[in-house]
Formats: C-alpha cells, structure tokens, sequence
C-alpha cells in the first residue's frame, strides 16, 4: 500500500476586530429596521386611530342632526316640563349621549357581530373603544363656557359664527342652554343687522338670510331666502376622554348647530305626494307658467314639462320628456354619479335633488294634515319648556286672530244654524260675540243688535255706520245710520220704559251670514272687505291684528251643540260649506288676510285682485297685493254658477301625507258644481315669495337643519 505524503497548508488568522464590527454593524442594521418598523406601525396605528375617531365622529354628528329636532319639537309639546323624567331626554346632555349610542361610538365592531364570528376568548385590538360615560368632555360649550353649547342668542361669538338672535323672555333665554328651543320670541334684533337683509325692525320675525351651501335644492347655495336662523355652538374631541391610554391627541373641532326656520315660499311646496305636469283628468298643463323651485314630498312629473328646480324628501319619477333646470333625465337622476358628472361640467347647481343627500342636513316640513283646518281637535297645552307651544305653532286655525263657530243648529234632522259665535282681539285679549240667528239678544229685540253698553254710558262707533236700539224687554226706540260717539240715555232716545234700567244695542253690516247654494247646501258666506269697518263697529283691534280668521263647526261637548258633530274629511255635501265673496279688495287689511276652514271653501267672486301701496322699504317687480292665504281640505270656485274660466297667481300647496298611495293634483281645479274646470280654461301664473313682506298671517313652516363645522381659516366672516 502507497501512501502520499501529507502537503503543508498555509497558516490562517482571525481577526476579532473585524467580526466584532460586522457584528455590531448587523445588529445596528436590524435595530435600526425595527426602529423603523416599530416607528412606522405606530404611525399606522395613530394613523388608523385618527381615521377611526374621524369615523365615529362623523356618525356622531350625524346622528344629533336626526335627534335634535324631535327634541326641539318635544320640547314645545305639552307636559315637556312637568317633569324631569320627561325634560331630561330633551337636554343637551342627552341628545348627545343618544347620539354616541346611535352612533355605536363606544366600539369600533358591535357585540353581535362579534358573537356572529364564533370562537372563544376574542379580543378586540382597537384602543379607540371607549365606554366614554363622560360626554361633558367630549362636548364643550365654545370660548370656554360651562355647559354643552353655546347658545346663539343675545350676544356675539365673533366672526366666522352667524349673527345671534335676541330674545326677551328670561326663561327661554336660560333654558336655550340646556334644551333647543324654537320660540316665537326668539327674534331678529340689532345684533343681526348685521347679517341680514333687511331692516330689523321692520322684520324682525322673518327676515332675507343667504341659503347654506348644501346640495339639497329649496333653493341655490347663496341664493337670498326668507327664513330665521336658529343656532347653537358646541366642539367635539372624542379622543379626549381616553387620551391617557391611547396617547392619540386631537384638535377640538367646532360646529354650528342650526335649525332654519322657512315659510313656505316656492311656487309649489308641500310635503306630499304631488303628481306635476298632468291633470287628474289626463290632460297635460297648459297655460301655467311656473317661477323657480319646486318642493314636493314624492313627485311624479308626467309629460314634456320643464321646470326650474324640483326637490324631495324622496324622490322623483321623472318621464323621459320632463326637463329640470334645462336638463332631460333617461334614468334616474338621482343615481350616484349623475349629480357630481353634472357639477364638473355644467355647474355647481344639480336641479334635482334629494335631502337626504345633503349629509349633515335634514329637512322636516312641518305637516300636520287635516288638523291643520281644526282647532277644536286640540286641547290646551300647558307645563311646556318653551314659550311655544307645539300645536300653536303647527295648526294653522289655532294661529287665527279671529274665530267663527257655529255653536247651535235647529235640530238633529235639521242642520240649520240658529246661533254663531264670534271671536276677536280687542286690546290683545280676545272677546266672544254670540249672535242669535233667528232671535235677538233681548227680549223683543229683532236679531243682529248687538249689546254696546248700559244707560247713561257711551259708546265709539267712529265712521262706521250703524242703526242703534235702546230699552228693554221687548220696548225699544231705534235711531238708524248713526256715527261716532253715542250716549245711550232718555235725553237721547226718549224713555222707552219708565223706571226700568236699560241698554243699548247696535246693528252693524255682519261680515258674515248663513247663505245657501243653488243646490241648497247650507253655508257661512264671509266677506271680508265688511271686516274694518265692523271691528270698528265693535271697538275692537284694526285688521293689522285682527287679520285671519277660522271658520269651525262646535262640535265638542263643552261648548257646542249636542246636534253638530265633526265635519268630515274629504268634504261632502251633508256638511256645511262656507262662501268667500267680496274679496277682490283686501287692501284694508294692511298685513294680509288668511282664511282657515275645515270645512269645503267656494270662493264666490275676484279675490285679492286690488293692488295697494307696498311696505316702506319694499321695492316689487310689479304690483303689490296684499299677502292673503287660503286653507281648506277642498276648494272650488263659483257660487251662483260655475265660472267660465279661472286664473290662479302666487303659490300653491297641499295638506296631503307623502306615503299616500294616490298623488295630489297641485292644480287640479273643480267649479261649484263639482265639475273639473277643463285645462283650457285654467290659467296658472305661479311664482316665489321673496320677501318677508309678502308673508300672509298664516303660512305653512319647514324646518333645515344643519350641522357645519366652523374652521377659523374657512369662515372669516357671518
């Protein structure tokens, strides 16, 4: 066996230094890259966490917008402040704990989706999830006030906030704080010259504000409107709370709070169901010519009609040949996407839009439906938080500065009325007048006299004329077409009845009477240029306070007739009516009329047609009426017989729900007889209010709410 030799090999070294350096250089390496993952996935989860809270706060806000105007409205009802199990869900406190839990802000994932995914011991890794029990730091009054907001009355929060509104009354003022308050005594005054306008004290109720910008179209972002803004100021920091062990810090973003309040005002606003473009009969609208918007509940538009502007509550049906705002539609315009494709080349307007896409904003129209013609459907309301209360702020009848009732009829088989009562303000408190229809009011005395006063005491009738009767039981001396100031005595009359203490009694020109159609439906026919000169006649209030009135049937136990019973809805012809006749002159009432029945309204002759002298300041495109609205569940035109033809001007809306399976036909139009007056003889000029002077006394109220953030480098001015 052979075997090699073995050959040297070179000798080798290590050097210590060298692979000490690698190795501190490696490590060095690998600490600095989980530095910078360990640096980066806390970015990431602070990142993740502001996106998180952004998220919540966002359902937050969204959420008190939905809430806070059922508590404003709960708050005007009755027994909202008997006590404090009933007040204290209205808080502030409160809508803002509610809103945490709608906006299932305490946890990023809930308990049943978490049990839904099965398993044991899961945990949640979010450390934004937070019982947040102390929404008093999540919520805070602005410029370090105590409470949760700051209300916006009776003094300035500066610029970039809207001009305050100024209220009178200590109690609303204190509890606006503490609950949303809507009151009527919350006005325009001299703080909020400044951002409105018009003259504060000639408006000071309503006033000419600029509309938000929000997609939501009652009217154009920045257009002028007639509204009062209500508002409340609070800053939101939802991470505040657990800052300690989150470690996440957040700037507090303000926010305004507001809830506009609007008249009606388009051409055509109502929330119901409203069919446009077409006749009950099929016929398509001719000779109608409508200005600016339209709001409707739910709208079908048939047809080759064109509008300006058409919103809802939800939604629209619009036929291939209707065109909004100059644009056709051949699918839903209200899909995703139409509205912004159509902002980024045509304009920052889209003519049809819908509320509810107007994020934090929400629009309520306050609709009470047939109990808006009743007001003996509503008992009074006492123990309420705000100075408003509910009904009286809803129902057009109870809103009335005058009353008519009939308060007695012949018989249960005989419907005829024998006595109407009478209600007016006279010196702001209001009076009742019982006039007998078929016996006077002492004994002997023809009906229609009214009392004015006793022996020896005198009485004011100004220029009114009016025939006078003076004694008692049954002898009487009469003096007719007498003026100014009278003295009821013997030297005056005579001594009708020797010994007897005795009174005097007036008869003037009734504004109103029992009057019956050709078809012989008994009616209360109501004239209203006779109005002046009768309150006159009575010493009462001028038509600039006495400047509506509401026509009811007494059919409660307390006060009416056990032979009258509640009028029915839709009308019909075994109710009574009531005829509106010489009323083409309405100029004598200086800040409009209005007229509330639940009862159907045949409109007799020309109404409103005499233009007067505008409001000072006030500068029309053309000739100025007087503001007058009309209320009844049916209207129809003609009394002795069906008119020709009929023209319609102003506005015109509807009572009607808008989940009622038929639509409304806004102008569908019926004569006396209860035929349909044919489109061809229908005319319809239809147009805005646009301004607070052309507010009837009477008008249908809409509710914007609307909830903005306030950023100092955004808003610089009101």
């Amino acid at each position: 066996m052979k075997s090699s030799p073995v050959k040297p090999r070179p000798s080798g070294f290590i050097s210590y230094l060298l692979v000490l350096s690698m190795g501190s250089l490696l490590t060095l390496l690998m600490v600095f890259a989980y530095r910078r993952a360990a640096t980066s996935h806390a970015v990431q989860s602070s990142v993740q966490l502001q996106v998180d809270y952004n998220e919540k706060e966002e359902a937050i806000l969204r959420a008190i917008v939905a809430i806070t105007p059922n508590r404003a409205i709960r708050a005007m009802q009755r027994l909202s402040s008997s006590s404090s199990t009933i007040s204290n869900p209205l808080r502030w406190e409160n809508i803002f704990t509610e809103a945490l839990v709608l906006a299932n802000a305490r946890q990023s994932i809930s308990s049943q989706v978490l049990t839904s995914l099965g398993g044991t011991g899961l945990q949640v890794a979010n450390s934004g999830d937070a019982a947040l029990g102390t929404p008093s730091v999540v919520f805070k009054a602005l410029n370090s006030e105590t409470g949760y907001v700051s209300a916006g009355i009776n003094r300035s929060l500066g610029s970039g906030y809207p001009v305050p509104l100024t209220c009178g009354n200590s109690t609303d003022s204190t509890r606006d704080k503490t609950w949303p308050l809507i009151a009527g005594n919350k006005l325009y005054g001299a703080l909020a010259q400044s951002g409105v306008a018009l003259p504060v004290a000639t408006y000071p109720n309503f006033n000419i504000i600029n509309y938000p910008n929000i997609n939501f179209g009652y009217a154009r972002p920045g257009q002028p409107f007639v509204a009062k803004r209500n508002w409340w100021g609070f800053s939101v920091d939802l991470a505040e709370p657990d800052a300690l062990q989150t470690a996440a810090v957040k700037s507090r973003r303000n926010f305004v709070l507001s809830i506009y309040e609007i008249p009606s005002q388009l051409a055509i606003s109502a929330s119901s169901f409203m069919k446009l473009g077409q006749y009950a009969t099929g016929d398509a609208w001719q000779n109608v010519s409508i200005s600016g918007g339209i709001f409707a509940g739910r709208a079908v538009v048939e047809g080759t009609t064109a509008l300006t502007a058409l919103a809802t509550r939800r939604g629209a049906a619009l036929s291939t040949s209707t065109t909004v705002g100059g644009q056709s539609f051949t699918g839903d315009p209200l899909t995703p996407g139409v509205r912004e494709a159509f902002q980024l080349t045509q304009g920052d307007f889209f003519p049809v839009s819908l509320a509810s896409e107007s994020g934090r904003a929400a629009f309520i129209p306050i609709n009470r439906g047939n109990d808006y013609f009743d007001r003996l459907a509503h008992t009074t309301e006492s123990e309420v938080l705000s100075s408003t209360t509910w009904n009286n702020y809803s129902i057009g009848a109870l809103q009335c500065a005058m009353r008519l009732d009939v308060i007695q009829a012949v018989s249960s088989s005989n419907k005829t009325p024998t006595s109407l009562r009478f209600s007016y303000l006279k010196s702001g408190v209001r009076k009742d007048l019982t006039l007998p229809l078929t016996a006077g009011v002492a004994t002997g005395l023809p009906a229609g006299y009214i009392h004015a006063c006793d022996e020896n005491e005198s009485y004011n009738f100004g220029t009114t004329v009016v025939d006078l009767a003076y004694g008692k039981n049954g002898t009487y001396g009469y003096q007719t077409g007498m003026t100014g100031w009278i003295t009821f005595n013997n030297a005056r009359f005579g001594d009708p009845l020797v010994g007897v203490f005795k009174a005097g009694y007036f008869k003037p020109s009734y504004p109103f009477e029992i009057k019956a159609l050709p078809s012989g439906k008994t009616c209360i026919a109501v004239y209203p240029k006779r109005f002046a000169a009768f309150l006159t006649a009575l010493g009462a209030d001028s038509t600039a306070v006495n400047h509506s009135l509401v026509v009811n049937v007494d059919y409660t136990v307390a006060t009416g007739s056990a032979y009258l019973t509640k009028p029915s809805i839709p009308c019909t012809d075994l109710d009574y009516g009531v005829i509106l006749q010489e009323c083409d002159n309405l100029t004598s009432f200086t800040k409009g009329f209005s007229l509330v029945t639940n009862l159907r309204l045949y409109i007799g002759e020309d109404f409103n047609t005499t233009a007067t002298t505008p409001p000072s300041g006030y500068t029309p495109p053309d000739l100025f009426y007087p503001p007058c609205s009309l209320f009844a569940p049916e209207k129809r035109y003609g009394v002795d017989m069906d008119p020709f033809g009929v023209t319609i001007s102003g506005q015109v809306g509807s009572l009607a729900s808008e989940s009622a399976t038929e639509p409304v036909g806004p102008l569908d139009t019926k004569a006396m007889s209860g035929n349909t007056v044919a489109a061809s003889r229908l005319h319809v000029n239809l147009r805005p209010i646009t301004h607070p002077a052309e507010l009837p006394p009477i008008s249908m109220m809409n509710w914007l709410v609307l909830l903005e953030e306030r950023r100092p480098e955004y808003y610089t001015s009101n």
